[in-house]
């Protein structure tokens, strides 16, 4: 570990603690990094130009969901593992919506490998389309993360039970 990691780590504990929202951002962040360790072993031009902005777009939500996480730390701070409580589940929500943004990232690099596994066989933009599907999913689920967190943060709820949007 070098010094700036070092320093990032310092950083990432004082604003999210030690507790779920940092382990949720944690796991996003090895996510994207696993992603980007994957794509840069291709050298299809092709299959690049079609993944590359897809990267770019997971790359894009890394400063959203750490500041999803910031925010909730500063909400609702958790240093265990324990969700924090909360009368409507917004907590619980939220956490459960980074914790599938997160798998869903997993998943994506997931695909990606088996794209590059597949080799010969996938060629081109119709190769490209599983990795592209759990992409949008990986963005509503981010998306879906920060609506419940607004909605923690002004109280409202529906009647029906779910978060107010």
């Amino acid at each position: 570990m070098g010094l700036k990691d070092f320093v990032q780590g310092r950083r990432d504990s004082a604003d999210m603690g030690q507790g779920v929202w940092r382990r949720a951002h944690d796991r996003f962040r090895r996510g994207l990094d696993r992603f980007h360790q994957i794509l840069e072993r291709f050298n299809d031009d092709e299959v690049l130009d079609v993944l590359v902005p897809s990267a770019n777009r997971l790359a894009d939500l890394l400063p959203e969901v750490r500041a999803i996480a910031t925010s909730a730390q500063r909400s609702a701070p958790s240093e265990t593992m324990d969700i924090p409580a909360s009368p409507e589940g917004y907590y619980s929500d939220l956490h459960r919506e980074l914790s599938k943004a997160g798998n869903a990232l997993a998943q994506c690099a997931e695909a990606l490998a088996m794209m590059r596994c597949d080799g010969a066989r996938a060629k081109g933009a119709a190769a490209a389309e599983s990795v592209e599907r759990r992409v949008v999913m990986v963005e509503e689920r981010v998306a879906e993360a920060a609506r419940i967190l607004r909605a923690a943060q002004s109280g409202a709820h529906n009647s029906d039970g779910h978060t107010a949007a």
